[in-house]
């Protein structure tokens, strides 16, 4: 064990303290993390317009008429369709805030190099034709969605790389010290703003004369494709879960690290089963976001509700009775802070080997689970990460009962791996109070003399 934690003191720790503060992954969750109260808004009417009520179709057609489906999917679209776009400005002005240059500027101009980027005009097959025609002339939606985020986020963090390269090497437009504070960071705004859309209207000429015809289109098959298909697999998805608990491990934050690369991938996932089960088909994907926050991370990371049962139901110790009953309240929101640093599992051999298996096996249970359609796959809805087991599962699968009986079987099993390391860990910790009471007692008896 203390070999275990020599590896990572020294080779992990460094190495994954260095991921953590590297800027553009930084830029890049916080900035993501700008779309989801939207996501969340616009999944509460989807819940709206599909809950599995009998009667309640007729009910709101009664109110709202034959097409209110139809009426409640507006915010639906409204919030969704623009994912691409806010995080656009979003990845942008956070990278630019640690850069210290002016934020709000960088995300402007980061947003007009991304629309820049996007071709307004979409083939189009007219009906008993063959050949498709160019038609257009307004903003493509589905680029402003889960298929332009790619885009989105390459763009936004090379626009602020010019932005802040420029700014910095003060190659600006200087006003005097009277002018209004917002009038002369509009004017340092305009040289690195007229290079940057420059530059993405030179690169938009060039790749539409080669077979690609866009930006888009590039980075989809080049980047976007490969990692869909790394992060839409089985084999991705147990090494991203390993890497995450690893870092865990060490104190560091996994989940918003690997959430930085990964999340893109996952939230794509997700708004293309969003789509299907708009439209009634079969749900494409089984890893998205939800999978993850809601049938794998049962507690929070490396699933520890189930840990924090076994303290309160089997713990001998007094300290892990008391940990159990502080932890419980928060592990049922999916916090385990008090659990991974207060136990602690943080570089604890121990406790480690159940905290990375636990989760990698729920991922396999999990998959093998919805692949055979024994359990319903996550509709594209985004419930909060902080929403409870079983109420989360039923809802994150368009109300079907098999999404709370998989996070019910997934409980029991991360109770069954858990609970053999922790009666050790327990053992311990009582051997430790009885050595201290005996300890206490002996001190008592010398003073008394």
């Amino acid at each position: 064990m203390n070999g275990f934690n020599r590896f990572l003191e020294e080779k992990v720790m460094p190495f994954a303290g260095k991921i953590a503060a590297q800027r553009h992954l930084q830029a890049l969750r916080d900035g993501i993390v700008l779309t989801m109260p939207l996501i969340i808004v616009g999944s509460l009417f989807l819940i709206l317009a599909n809950l599995p009520i009998p009667g309640y179709s007729d009910f709101m057609a009664s109110i709202f008429g034959a097409e209110w489906a139809t009426k409640l999917s507006y915010p639906v679209n409204a919030t969704f369709d623009i994912m691409a776009l806010v995080a656009t400005f979003g990845i942008a002005y956070r990278l630019a805030e640690k850069y210290a240059v002016d934020a709000l500027s960088s995300g402007a101009i980061a947003v007009a190099a991304f629309l820049l980027a996007t071709p307004y005009q979409v083939p189009f097959t007219p009906e008993g034709s063959t050949e498709a025609i160019l038609v257009g002339g307004g903003i493509p939606v589905t680029l402003m969605g889960s298929k332009g985020l790619f885009v989105a986020m390459i763009i936004a963090m090379l626009s602020t790389e010019i932005y802040r390269f420029i700014v910095q090497r003060n190659i600006v437009i200087k006003m005097p010290d009277g002018v209004p504070p917002a009038v002369s960071k509009s004017f340092i705004a305009l040289i690195p703003g007229f290079v940057v859309i420059t530059l993405i209207w030179v690169a938009r000429l060039v790749i539409e004369m080669t077979p690609f015809e866009s930006i888009h289109n590039i980075i989809t098959v080049l980047i976007g494709t490969p990692l869909s298909i790394l992060g839409g697999s089985l084999g991705g998805s147990i090494v991203a879960m390993g890497v995450q608990m690893l870092l865990w491990a060490c104190g560091i934050h996994g989940a918003t690290i690997v959430g930085g690369v990964m999340g893109p991938i996952w939230l794509g996932a997700m708004d293309e089963n969003r789509l299907a089960f708009q439209a009634g088909e079969v749900l494409p994907n089984i890893f998205t976001a939800q999978f993850f926050e809601i049938f794998i991370n049962v507690g929070g990371s490396g699933a520890t509700l189930a840990l924090v049962l076994t303290m309160i139901l089997r713990a001998r110790s007094k300290q892990m009775k008391q940990l159990g009953r502080l932890a419980i309240g928060p592990a049922i929101f999916n916090i385990n802070e008090p659990i991974i640093f207060g136990m602690p599992i943080v570089m604890n051999p121990m406790l480690l080997i159940p905290f990375i298996l636990t989760p990698i096996m729920m991922i396999i249970t999990t998959y093998i689970g919805m692949s055979t359609g024994l359990v319903a796959k996550p509709a594209g809805i985004a419930v909060p990460w902080t929403m409870p087991p079983i109420i989360s599962g039923y809802l994150a699968t368009g109300g079907k009962i098999s999404g709370a009986v998989m996070q019910l079987i997934n409980l029991a099993l991360s109770f069954a791996l858990y609970y053999p390391f922790f009666r050790m860990w327990d053992k311990q910790k009582l051997k430790e109070e009885s050595e201290l009471e005996t300890k206490a007692s002996t001190d008592e008896n010398v003073v008394s003399m």
